[in-house]
């Protein structure tokens, strides 16, 4: 029993080591993706709401989401949209953007851009939003994991 306790104890010891290793604070990373010294940075949090345009037109409504999705790409490409989404449950709110921007004016400018915002289908909510630096990495590992794209 002594033994395995003995054992217990390295391998929680172990385990503890390396994840303070890992954890270790890397200034030049930190310093990339934006951190403050929380780790943190600011983003602006879009809502995309039902807009008052809703289309009845089956094809005109994939070629209208067809749009939206190839503007969310490019809005991704520049940098500039970290998280985007729909929300799956049928309500209000649709989805959401997420802008690694300093403000709501910038982010409601590249919101503007959306194909489904100028024709009135989405409408947007903007928000200031506080998060983890670490998000602006999203981008470089969802292609990693995305076996098919849209």
């Amino acid at each position: 029993m002594k033994a395995f306790l003995l054992i217990l104890g390295l391998i929680t010891a172990t385990v503890a080591v390396a994840q303070e290793q890992k954890l270790a604070y890397d200034s030049t990373l930190a310093k990339k993706l934006g951190a403050d010294e929380l780790g943190m940075r600011q983003y602006v949090l879009v809502f995309l709401k039902k807009g008052p345009n809703r289309l009845t037109d089956s094809l005109a409504r994939v070629k209208l989401q067809k749009a939206h999705l190839e503007n969310i790409g490019r809005l991704a490409k520049m940098g500039k949209l970290i998280l985007a989404g729909p929300f799956m449950d049928n309500q209000e709110i649709r989805g959401i953007y997420l802008f690694a921007v300093s403000s709501v004016e910038e982010a409601k400018e590249l919101t503007q851009t959306d194909p489904a915002v100028k024709a009135g289908s989405l409408i947007m909510e903007l928000h200031p939003w506080y998060g983890s630096a670490a998000l602006m990495e999203l981008p470089n590992i969802h292609p990693r994991i995305q076996k098919k794209s849209f």
